[in-house]
């Protein structure tokens, strides 16, 4: 995967994070649980995807270093 790809995906899930983040403010400031509720569902699949993002990283390393 190129470094143009990773930081492409990095940004997409970056984005789901703050758009998440967007979503549960306006659940709790509009009283709605449900879209409280989506916007906190959005933040933790961002979040496991920026793990594997750091776990791919992390294992490019390893597989540079071995070679």
């Amino acid at each position: 995967m190129s470094d143009a790809d990773r930081l492409g995906d990095r940004l997409k899930h970056e984005g789901q994070d703050l758009k998440g983040k967007a979503k549960e403010a306006a659940g709790k400031v509009t009283g709605n649980e449900h879209l409280e509720a989506e916007g906190e569902s959005e933040q933790l699949s961002a979040k496991v995807k920026k793990a594997g993002d750091d776990v791919r990283d992390v294992a490019d390393d390893v597989k540079d270093k071995l070679t």
